[in-house]
């Protein structure tokens, strides 16, 4: 996240990337949807995340087409220091000449007209993966890039409350929930007994206890997700997944369904907005999973079906939801509506498959968005040639990544508020803001060392510079509207 150039890994075919890039966007914030559906409404719902699916869409391709110009920088410096190399073994210049082109701060000193009229491969491929931190420091300025990092830290802190919260509560359910087919309609307090004495909000402190004891340390070493351990999550994933939806639709054509949901509900925009627009986040991974695709021509029109097809996945997954259970009885974590019902799942194994189901994927996740936060720290504050004392690099980096989320995770474990919080603010930060000001600075950066006749292939098909704006405007409007939507909430209460 934070690094520059590394090795772009094993080449794939453009349908595992597709594979990836799904895998990537449909999480664990798919389960947070359902509730979220049902409190704005079916039709407002359905507008909203469509036209969210489409703003994504598009600042997706405005990374790719940044990526695409990082790559087009990179191989021009390379070709410029060759000349300079070049020129101090040769002397063919003079020592002004020298002078001048080793004084060169900036690519833009001189269009590379020969590079488009020698024959070699085109610059805008992209070879190289550039992470967004390296393209920002490539195409803003100081200010800019301070800004990036700290909008990347707070939605990794976000993603870490979510993650902290959300596995204490499943095993809280498990634990606590009564499982004897006679607890589908029942919704439980936060007071009400768990073992004994023991309240529901003690038992779910106690897990969080135990899930940071267990996952906490990993934040202080260096954690990596192996591709075994990728496959058995995503295979656990959509066994689940696909699971959840199959009963509810089968609920559904037994005329059992008990949801009615309204047809609009502004009062729950604000909220659905944040939880839509985290559902959507890739842009931060972009550079992971287009590098490595062999055959980049299509990559394009992969994105868009890819877009697609995950849209109609959230779709069918929401609704089938919101017309099955009552809205009232919908969870924060969907899953859980399946633990304790057995008019709808009547098999035990896998109603503890399903409520534990969260446990077992988020938990693989929880260590490497720590480290990749904890890594985002080190280079927001990182100065060129210094180190870190030994203190502040082992044990203060890792103290501050790891204490914030946990005890936002102590104070609330209200998963629906930190989904629409974190999407709402730090989501649109990384998926509209800071998209939409690279592929601009990239365009202006570029054309004077590339000139006006030179095209980039992966330039975004939004390429007029109406869309950059609007983005920007669409942007804004989101923050504004939240904003005063959380005022105006905590006034009323």
């Amino acid at each position: 996240m934070a690094g520059g150039i590394t090795d772009t890994g094993e080449p794939y075919s453009p349908f595992v990337g597709l594979v990836y890039m799904f895998n990537l966007i449909v999480g664990t914030g798919a389960l947070t949807m359902p509730k979220a559906f049902a409190r704005a409404g079916w039709v407002v719902s359905l507008a909203l995340i469509t036209f969210l699916g489409f703003m994504s869409y598009m600042t997706t391709t405005f990374v790719i087409e940044a990526m695409a110009a990082a790559n087009a920088q990179l191989r021009w410096k390379r070709r410029e220091q060759e000349e300079v190399d070049n020129s101090d073994s040769t002397s063919e210049y003079s020592d002004d000449d020298e002078v001048t082109c080793r004084g060169r701060s900036e690519p833009e000193t001189r269009p590379i007209l020969s590079v488009q009229r020698s024959g070699q491969a085109d610059h805008f491929d992209i070879v190289e993966r550039v992470e967004m931190g390296q393209m920002a420091s490539m195409f803003f300025n100081k200010v800019g890039v301070n800004m990036f990092y700290i909008c990347i830290i707070v939605y990794l802190y976000g993603d870490l409350a979510i993650y902290a919260a959300a596995v204490p509560i499943s095993l809280m359910e498990v634990a606590c929930g009564n499982h004897s087919c006679s607890a589908g309609s029942v919704k439980y307090n936060d007071t009400d007994p768990c073992w004994g004495s023991v309240t529901r909000k003690d038992a779910y402190r106690v897990f969080l206890s135990v899930f940071t004891v267990l996952l906490g340390p990993f934040t202080f070493f260096n954690a990596q997700k192996t591709k075994y351990l990728q496959i058995l999550t995503s295979l656990m994933r959509w066994i689940a997944f696909t699971m959840m939806i199959i009963l509810a639709v089968i609920r559904i054509g037994k005329d059992h369904g008990a949801g009615h949901p309204p047809v609009a509900s502004l009062s729950g925009v604000p909220n659905l907005f944040g939880v839509c627009v985290y559902s959507f986040m890739c842009q931060h991974s972009l550079p992971s999973l287009v590098t490595p695709i062999s055959n980049k021509k299509r990559v394009g029109s992969l994105v868009l079906f890819d877009y697609i097809l995950i849209l109609g996945f959230y779709v069918l997954l929401s609704f089938t939801a919101i017309f099955c259970f009552d809205s009232s009885l919908l969870y924060d974590m969907y899953t859980l509506n399946f633990t304790d019902n057995c008019d709808v799942l009547d098999i035990p194994v896998l109603r503890y498959f399903l409520g534990l189901f969260p446990v077992f994927t988020i938990s693989t996740n929880f260590p490497i968005i720590a480290v990749t936060l904890r890594n985002n720290w080190k280079t927001l504050f990182h100065r060129d040639g210094g180190t870190y004392p030994w203190v502040v690099d082992r044990v203060v980096f890792p103290l501050i990544t790891l204490v914030p989320p946990i005890v936002v995770a102590f104070c609330t474990h209200n998963l629906e508020s930190l989904v629409g919080i974190t999407g709402s603010y730090a989501g649109t930060g990384i998926q509209y803001i800071v998209p939409a000001f690279l592929v601009f600075y990239a365009r202006r950066h570029l054309e004077p060392v590339m000139g006006r006749d030179a095209v980039n292939k992966h330039r975004s098909p939004f390429r007029h510079s109406f869309w950059v704006w609007f983005v920007l405007l669409w942007a804004a409007f989101c923050l504004m509207f939240v904003t005063a939507n959380i005022i105006l909430t905590d006034t009323k209460k």
